[in-house]
C-alpha cells in the first residue's frame, strides 16, 4: 500500500487481517499478483485525479484459491483468476463473480496473474482497430506483456505482424509469429522492408516519439492507430489512447471486451495455443524492486509478485 505518492520507496508491506468474505463475492488467498505499468503511475501520482486518499492498495490482477464464498459457481478450494481488482498486492483479496474465471489446470498461478490487464488490453484494442485476416499489424514494444498478447491474438485472427523490440528479444517475437524490427535510426525503413505490402493497423505500447512518428507515416487512417500510453503527443497527432483506468478513454462495449478476454485467454493457454511469458517473479516484500524493474524500460513479459 501507499500513504503518499512518490518513488518505489513509498510502497509499504504491512500486516493486516484478511477482509471478510463479501456477501456478493469471494475471498481469495492470493498465490500470484500481476504488476502492471499503470500501477507505477498510480504510485507516483502521475495519474492522480486529486489528493491521495490513504492508504491506497495497489494491484488489479491476481490468481489464487477461494477461501470464502457467498455465491454460486465459485466454491471454497476453487482455483481462480481475477481482474479489475483493488488491492491484489496482498495475501488475500475480495472479488465479485464478474471479475473471475476458474483457473484451468494447465495454467500456473503466475501465468494466470499475467492475463488480466495485458491480454484484456490487447484483445480489446485489436477489436477496436477492426483488424482482419490478411492484414498487417505493427506492434510497438512487442516484447512486453501487451505486445506479446497482441501478436498472438493477431496471428489467431489470421493477420501478419511486424513488431519492434530490442535485438535480444527478437528470437522471442519470431517464436510468437512476428517479424521483429529493431528500434533506433532507420526504424521506418526497416518496418517498410519487413512489411513490403504496407501496414494496415498499429498498436503502440511504447509511447515514444519514434513509435508515433513511424505509425503516422505508415498508416493514414488515424482510426487504425491506437496507443495504450496516454500522452500529449499522441493527442496532437490525432491518435486515440486506450486506457481502461481513466474515465472516457474506452467505451462500455470495449470494457466488456476486456472482461471477455480473461476467460478466452485462460482457455487458449490451457489448450497450448497462447503463451504468457513470466519475465520476473518477486516476493511481495520486494514490491519496490518489482516497481523499479517495471519502470526500467527493459521489461520482457510479465512481472509477478508472490506472497
Amino acid at each position: 500500500m501507499i500513504n503518499r505518492y512518490g518513488g518505489p520507496e513509498v510502497l509499504e508491506v504491512v500486516p493486516v487481517e484478511p477482509p471478510p468474505t463479501p456477501p456478493d463475492g469471494v475471498l481469495i488467498e492470493v498465490r500470484a499478483a500481476g504488476v502492471n505499468p499503470f500501477d507505477t503511475k498510480i504510485r507516483s501520482g502521475a495519474r492522480a485525479a486529486g489528493p491521495l486518499v490513504a492508504p491506497l492498495r495497489l494491484g488489479a490482477d491476481a490468481a489464487g484459491v477461494v477461501v470464502g464464498s457467498s455465491i454460486r459457481g465459485f466454491a471454497v478450494g476453487d482455483a481462480v483468476i481475477a481482474r479489475g481488482l483493488t488491492g491484489a498486492y496482498a495475501t488475500h483479496v475480495t472479488a465479485t463473480p464478474d471479475l473471475l474465471v476458474h483457473k484451468p489446470d494447465g495454467v500456473t498461478f503466475e501465468q494466470g496473474a499475467g492475463i488480466g490487464v495485458p491480454a484484456g488490453t490487447a484483445y480489446q484494442v485489436l477489436r477496436s482497430l477492426r483488424l482482419a485476416a490478411g492484414e498487417t499489424l505493427l506492434v510497438h514494444a512487442g516484447s512486453g506483456g501487451v505486445g506479446q498478447a497482441a501478436i498472438q491474438f493477431a496471428r489467431h485472427r489470421g493477420a501478419s505482424v511486424v513488431a519492434t523490440a530490442s535485438r535480444p528479444n527478437h528470437e522471442r517475437l519470431t517464436r510468437l509469429g512476428a517479424v521483429p524490427v529493431a528500434y533506433g535510426a532507420g526504424l521506418l525503413d526497416r518496418i517498410r522492408a519487413a512489411a513490403p505490402t504496407g501496414v494496415d493497423a498499429v498498436l503502440d505500447a511504447a509511447g515514444t516519439d519514434e513509435a508515433l512518428d513511424a505509425s503516422v507515416a505508415l498508416v493514414a487512417d488515424r482510426s487504425r492507430i491506437a496507443t495504450i500510453v496516454v500522452g500529449a503527443r499522441a493527442a496532437e497527432l490525432g491518435i486515440r489512447a486506450h486506457s481502461g483506468f481513466r474515465p472516457g478513454f474506452i467505451h462500455p462495449w470495449e470494457r466488456e471486451l476486456r472482461a471477455e478476454a480473461l476467460g478466452v485467454t485462460a482457455d487458449l493457454l490451457n489448450e497450448g495455443r497462447f503463451e504468457i511469458e513470466v519475465g520476473a517473479v518477486y516476493p511481495l516484500d520486494r514490491v519496490a524492486d518489482a516497481h523499479r524493474h517495471s519502470e526500467s524500460g527493459h521489461v520482457r513479459g510479465k512481472i509477478v509478485l508472490v506472497p
